[in-house]
């Protein structure tokens, strides 16, 4: 069973969300708060799994809470909540740690395998929305290329490949396929990559790549 905290200051969009992800028998709901000062109170109390948090929101914003959570020992993987087009938060909360981004407007289906997707440690929503957030904040905030070059030299050749996929936004499945490999090595390779370079998610990954010049 996947716990699931939702976190926005606006009631019905935290109605709405339960609504569509309690039916599932592999998801539970078990809590909803307002801002993000209740969110950290939360998610100590309740301990879930994935935090579905609103970006922009009064009090303790969704970005202040998200570099609260990812403090802490056994933090729960963060999804922000966002509308694609306004938010300039989301390039620093990709570096900050958050496991994915959610539009308001997607759909109850995606909003779910969503929610499994991310919990599993896997590509946040989709291959295809990473690479377009990425190419779309990329330039918000420069990296230090030389640093992220000397990041990336503890990686072994095939976790290069693999990173430098990652990085293009293709799936596991699409890497598989492109080198040869089937999607569980893929996986592998993925998770040794984040071990080694310290972060979280396949985003963060990306983003280091593409400061290290390997996208």
């Amino acid at each position: 069973m996947i716990r699931v905290l939702v976190v926005d200051d606006e009631a019905l969009v935290r109605a709405g969300l339960r609504m569509i992800l309690d039916p599932a028998e592999d998801i539970e709901v078990v809590a909803e708060v307002s801002d993000g000062s209740e969110a950290v109170t939360a998610v100590a109390k309740y301990r879930p799994d994935v935090v579905l948090m609103d970006v922009r929101m009064p009090g303790m914003d969704g970005l202040t809470a998200l570099k609260e959570l990812r403090r802490s020992p056994g933090a729960p993987k963060v999804i922000m909540l966002t509308t694609f087009d306004i938010d300039d938060y989301v390039h620093t909360a990709l570096r900050s740690g958050a496991a994915g981004f959610l539009l308001k407007d997607t759909s109850p289906r995606d909003l779910a395998d969503a929610v499994r997707t991310i919990a599993e440690g896997s590509a946040m929503l989709t291959p295809r929305i990473t690479k377009r957030l990425i190419d779309t904040f990329a330039g918000l905030e420069s990296g230090d290329s030389a640093k992220a070059r000397e990041r990336m030299a503890v990686l072994t050749d095939r976790e290069e490949d693999v990173v430098r996929a990652v990085a293009r936004g293709l799936s596991n499945a699409e890497i598989g396929r492109a080198l040869a490999m089937s999607e569980g090595t893929v996986k592998s390779h993925v998770s040794r990559a984040l071990a080694k370079l310290g972060l979280s998610n396949r985003v963060q990954v990306a983003l280091l790549a593409r400061d290290a010049g390997m996208s």
